[in-house]
């Protein structure tokens, strides 16, 4: 399916368990991608996600039934969330699948009573960036487990139903 086509059919973007083969796949090739983005394996600057800590997991399909891009929250209070395994494939890219998920994950947030969602990105990802500055987040202190990272950007959203 061309680009043009994508765009024309919004994916489909639904919650899968975390240990779901999709979910798997996805969360895997991000892991690649960022390990070749900063040269090394392990570039994860806290406790890594797991099944038993991430509320709600999302997978956007193609109309084919291809899964192309994943997200996921982990609460961090009562009333916030971070967004973590943000991936879209990089041939599905700029076709709207990172804008379907991201906006899905707001919804999931809003759904648990989550009002302000944070995430945390690299340096060495200045699409992310652009990005998540284009979706209304801005730029924060790092918090958490980020504090001490030298290659951590962290953002932040209020988000609200509209």
């Amino acid at each position: 399916m061309s680009a043009t086509a994508l765009r024309a059919t919004p994916p489909a973007v639904v919650a899968r368990p975390w240990d779901h083969p999709d979910s798997t796949a996805l969360r895997a090739a991000q892991r690649v991608e960022i390990a070749e983005r900063y040269g090394t394996p392990d570039s994860e600057p806290g406790p890594a996600p797991t099944g038993d800590d991430i509320a709600v997991f999302l997978v956007a399909y193609t109309a084919a039934g291809v899964a192309v891009g994943c997200g996921g929250l982990r609460q961090l209070d009562a009333s916030s969330a971070e967004i973590k395994r943000m991936y879209v494939t990089t041939a599905h890219r700029g076709t709207g699948v990172s804008v379907a998920v991201v906006r899905a994950l707001e919804e999931a947030a809003l759904d648990r009573g989550w009002f302000t969602l944070r995430l945390e990105t690299g340096v060495m990802q200045p699409d992310a960036v652009r990005f998540y500055t284009r979706e209304g987040y801005y730029p924060i202190a790092k918090f958490g487990h980020y504090a001490d990272s030298a290659d951590s950007l962290c953002f932040e959203k209020a988000v609200a139903r509209g």
